[in-house]
């Protein structure tokens, strides 16, 4: 992080309007910003735990924040964040996400919604929260999140959440419900590859990947250009073996119906999943389209993090 915490709030979030009544405040806008941010980071999820995280640590904060009236009650942290534009503040939070956080390697993007347990209530007619968040797995934070109303509308909300982003040189992947050529190209626009995973809502990119793939098997790969890597795991009285196969073969390209479209499409992905018990054998086979040239082992690792989004964040 950055070398001076304060600093670097200060210009990301001196331009949210503080929509108080000036002159009538005891709490300065950027103090209750700086001492929220704190907090969350070290594990509040309650305005109670905010406030106890601010009196815990009031000493500390102190060396870089004035706090002339001491630190604020949970009431006025939950009434300033409810009055403040949740957009505008997301702008300024992902600012200050990507000051303050060196985001390496060519970091992989996992996009993925979740509905929010509980958050409905039948009796008023309020329908649960859908929210669609895209967490990196390599640095352990999520760099954006945005509420959708349901998941039919997750295909709108994710080239906006996209677009308030900066995933220049990342990978991003999103299950089969963002399999869309506009989703494609939108993270090609943001210069960005992707990893996109192809189930029955593409039905006939499928179909062909599918007929593709039974072909390659029979002639052997021969002739194609592709690549193939293999781990096991072992443990709790299980072997998991996950095999993938990629191609970025021309004639693949030519036999797949609606190839036009996606921007960059470079691989075509399988990737057989298979569980090994006392009492069982279970075969998954799941297939995925890339702008990643072919390389097995690393769209495979690819598709790994993704998971994590639902191990880590949701």
């Amino acid at each position: 992080m950055s070398e001076n915490p304060w600093a670097s709030i200060e210009e990301c979030f001196g331009d949210v309007h503080d929509p108080r009544v000036q002159g009538r405040c005891d709490y300065p806008l950027l103090e209750i910003i700086t001492i929220a941010i704190c907090a969350v980071i070290a594990g509040a999820d309650s305005w109670t735990e905010i406030e106890t995280f601010g009196k815990s640590k009031e000493a500390w904060l102190k060396r870089f924040l004035p706090l002339e009236h001491g630190i604020p009650s949970h009431d006025t942290f939950g009434d300033v964040f409810r009055m403040i534009d949740a957009q505008a503040f997301q702008r300024s939070f992902m600012r200050w996400v990507e000051r303050v956080f060196k985001v390496t390697g060519g970091p992989v993007i996992a996009i993925d919604g979740k509905t929010a347990r509980r958050s409905h209530d039948k009796a008023i007619g309020k329908d649960a929260i859908h929210m669609l968040s895209a967490w990196v797995h390599h640095n352990g934070i999520m760099l954006g999140q945005r509420k959708v109303d349901d998941k039919s509308n997750e295909i709108t909300a994710i080239p906006e959440l996209l677009r308030l982003l900066d995933v220049t040189g990342c990978i991003v992947t999103i299950d089969a419900r963002g399999c869309q050529k506009k989703i494609a190209q939108t993270i090609r626009d943001e210069k960005a590859d992707y990893v996109l995973r192809v189930k029955d809502n593409q039905g006939h990119l499928y179909q062909a990947l599918d007929a593709w793939f039974a072909y390659a098997d029979q002639v052997h790969f021969q002739n194609m250009q592709h690549d193939y890597h293999q781990i096991i795991n072992k443990g709790h009285g299980r072997i998991e073996i996950r095999r993938r196969w990629t191609i970025a073969d021309p004639l693949a390209f030519e036999h797949i119906r609606h190839y036009e479209g996606w921007a960059g499409l470079q691989t075509i992905v399988r990737v057989e999943r298979e569980r090994r018990l006392p009492d069982k054998v279970t075969l998954e086979t799941a297939y995925y389209i890339s702008s990643l040239p072919p390389d097995a082992r690393r769209i495979l690792e690819v598709t790994r993090q993704h998971w994590a989004v639902e191990n880590s964040l949701h």
